[in-house]
This record gives C-alpha cells, sequence and structure tokens, in this order.
C-alpha cells in the first residue's frame, strides 16, 4: 500500500478507537434517537387530527406525556415504592424459607446432594434482591444521563430533517439517498418495535396482576408492573419477574409456587406465539437465536445501558445488513459473463460495476 492508504487506515484506527472510548455517550445518544423516534409517531398522529403547525404538534404531544407521567407518578409510583420496600424487606425471610425447604428436600431424597453445595448456591443467590434494586435505583450520575438523553430527545424532535441530514452528509455523495432511504426502513422498523412492545408489555403487565390476584399474591401492583417493565427485555426480563411473586407465594402456601410458574408460563406462551405475531406484523422478523446472541453480546460488551438497548440496536443493525450488505453488493454479485464449461476452475466473482452509481447524486 501507498502512503495515503497507510495514511487512511490509521486514520480509520484511531476513529474506532475514539468511538470505543465515547460508547457510553453514543448509546444515549442512540437512546435519543429511539425516544425521540417514538416522540415523532405521536407527533404526526397529532398533526393527523388538524393541527396545522408542526411546533404546535410538538408541544401538544409534549403536553400529552406531560400530563400523563404526572398521573403515573401520583396514582402509581407512591403505592408501588411502598410494596417494593415491603417486598424487599421480606427477601432475608423467604430466602430462609427456600433453605429450610431444601435441607427438608436433602432429608427426604435418595439423591446424594451436598449440603455445602447448596448453601453457596443460595449464598450466590441472596444478593438477586439488591442486584435488582440497584436497577431502579437512582444515582447523581444516573439522573445527569437521564437529563441529556431528555434534552437530546427535545432537540431531535423539534427538527428532525436537519439532524437526519447531518447524519447523510456523512457519507459519501452517490450513496446520500439511498442512506436516506434506509433511515426511512430504520424508522419504521423502531415504531413497529416500540408500538408492538408497548402492547405486548401492557398485556403481560395485566394478565400477570389478574393471575396474582386471583392467586391472592401478595404485592400485585410490584409483580405486575416489574413483569411489565421487564418484558422490555426479552429472555432475560421475563425469568426475572417471576423470581419476586414466586418468592412471595413460597411465604404464604409452598402449592402457590407451582401455580405462579405455571400462570407465567401460560402468559408468555401466550405473548410469545399468539401476540407478539398479531401485533408486530410490521415488525423486522428476529431469530430468538440470534436476539439470545445479541444480548449476550451487547451486554457483555456495554453493560446494562447494552442489555436494554439490545433489541432495538440489533433491530437497527439488521436494517443496515439487510440493506447495504445484502441488497447493495451481495444481491448485485454476479458471476463473470465468460465462462469455459470444459474448465475445472471455478467461475470467477465480479462485484458489480454499477456500484457507485446505485443512486445519482442528489446535486
Amino acid at each position: 500500500m501507498n502512503f495515503g492508504k497507510w495514511l487512511g487506515f490509521c486514520c480509520l484506527v484511531i476513529a474506532l478507537y475514539i468511538l470505543w472510548q465515547i460508547h457510553q455517550l453514543l448509546l444515549l445518544i442512540f437512546s435519543a434517537v429511539v425516544l425521540a423516534t417514538a416522540l415523532n409517531r405521536l407527533v404526526r398522529k397529532v398533526l393527523e387530527w388538524g393541527v396545522p403547525k408542526r411546533g404546535t404538534a410538538v408541544g401538544l404531544t409534549l403536553l400529552i406525556v406531560l400530563v400523563a407521567t404526572v398521573l403515573f407518578f401520583w396514582l402509581v409510583v407512591p403505592p408501588f415504592v411502598d410494596q417494593f420496600q415491603t417486598l424487599i424487606d421480606l427477601l432475608p425471610r423467604a430466602f430462609s424459607q427456600v433453605r429450610s425447604q431444601i435441607v427438608q428436600l436433602e432429608r427426604f431424597s435418595d439423591l446424594a446432594v451436598d449440603p455445602p453445595t447448596w448453601r453457596d448456591l443460595l449464598n450466590q443467590l441472596q444478593p438477586l434482591g439488591s442486584v435488582l434494586l440497584s436497577f431502579f435505583s437512582s444515582s447523581v450520575a444516573t439522573l445527569l444521563q437521564l437529563l441529556l438523553v431528555l434534552v437530546l430527545t427535545l432537540m431531535m424532535l423539534a427538527n428532525p430533517p436537519d439532524y437526519r441530514q447531518a447524519f447523510i452528509q456523512l457519507f459519501p455523495s452517490f450513496y446520500r439517498r439511498r442512506t436516506d432511504a434506509i433511515l426511512t426502513h430504520c424508522e419504521t422498523a423502531l415504531g413497529s418495535w416500540l408500538e408492538g412492545m408497548v402492547i405486548n408489555c401492557l398485556f403481560i403487565g395485566i394478565m400477570s396482576g389478574v393471575g396474582l390476584l386471583v392467586l391472592r399474591v401478595d404485592f400485585v401492583l410490584v409483580h405486575a408492573l416489574l413483569a411489565g417493565v421487564l418484558n422490555f427485555i426479552p429472555n432475560i426480563g421475563p425469568v426475572t419477574s417471576a423470581i419476586f411473586p414466586m418468592m412471595v407465594a413460597l411465604l404464604d402456601a409452598p402449592w402457590k409456587v407451582l401455580a405462579v410458574l405455571i400462570w407465567y408460563l401460560v402468559i408468555q406462551n401466550i405473548e410469545s406465539y399468539w401476540l407478539s405475531p398479531t401485533v408486530m406484523a410490521k415488525q423486522v422478523s428476529l431469530l430468538p437465536a440470534v436476539t439470545l446472541t445479541a444480548q449476550i453480546f451487547f451486554a457483555r460488551s456495554f453493560g446494562l445501558l447494552g442489555l436494554i438497548l439490545a433489541l432495538p440496536l440489533t433491530v437497527v443493525v439488521k436494517v443496515w445488513v439487510e440493506d447495504v450488505l445484502f441488497a447493495d453488493v451481495l444481491d448485485r454479485w454476479q458471476l463473470s459473463p465468460v465462462v469455459d464449461v470444459d474448465s475445472t476452475e471455478p467461475a470467477a466473482l465480479t462485484p458489480p460495476e454499477d456500484l457507485p452509481a446505485l443512486l445519482p447524486d442528489e446535486g
């Protein structure tokens, strides 16, 4: 390679290093983009009601969201906090009950179970309550990050085309119109995913509350809200949301543990095999193995925020891979027009010569 290519390669490595160093900030910006996308869909619906100007529609949308947030914190948050605090106080008692049940199982079982192994397992599970509590706890850093996300969201929502054009300008001129189309696909995919997830979370939360109310399990509001919120994190969230109601049920009657488990399995299967295919017909389809792998990758790489944003990040990455790599490169790759049928050598593959001219320059 000549000096220019080496210089370009070094600049690429430096740019990747800088991006990695600010990956937390990039995740916060992506969070703002997702939130702005959701609010922008509401703004468009308000414009469809006959509001003449976008500024008025944005203000009305923010007013609706503000009223809903105030009502939520006024009516739901106080009893939720009280019940959740009481639930955390009951965790040591629940762990003691689990330990006693295991000891009884060891006495009447013919299986050779090493008691220290069970104790080690319980000691590892015991901090689970504090870990889940820290997920909901607030700190100065978390509040500052949340404030940054809200400010960026409002800025993007005020004038989305300017920020969209600024991002498109990062691409070569011949590919900018195509980039604009890909961004439209990403917006549609994210919007469909958000709408579908909201419906699914409401279904899971309501059905969990109804089942626990019928079974007379305490702290129904806490369990229902946790089930709905944690459903935003596929695979891991539903499993985590079932832990607390099962532990509370164990303190009341052991048979309720199995009943709670069966009920959660029923509603999760209804959501997975009937509700999701129905309400997410327009959503970008993701294979379960891809979803789980993406969660592990983003959680391992970016921590808790990466785990929360794993699914929307995967949706966006999938759109870009399908539109750029598959549609614009691999699908246009052709066999060489000159093929010797008597030759044992495989036919040469040539990339499309018109790849830079997929779409004309905007100028």
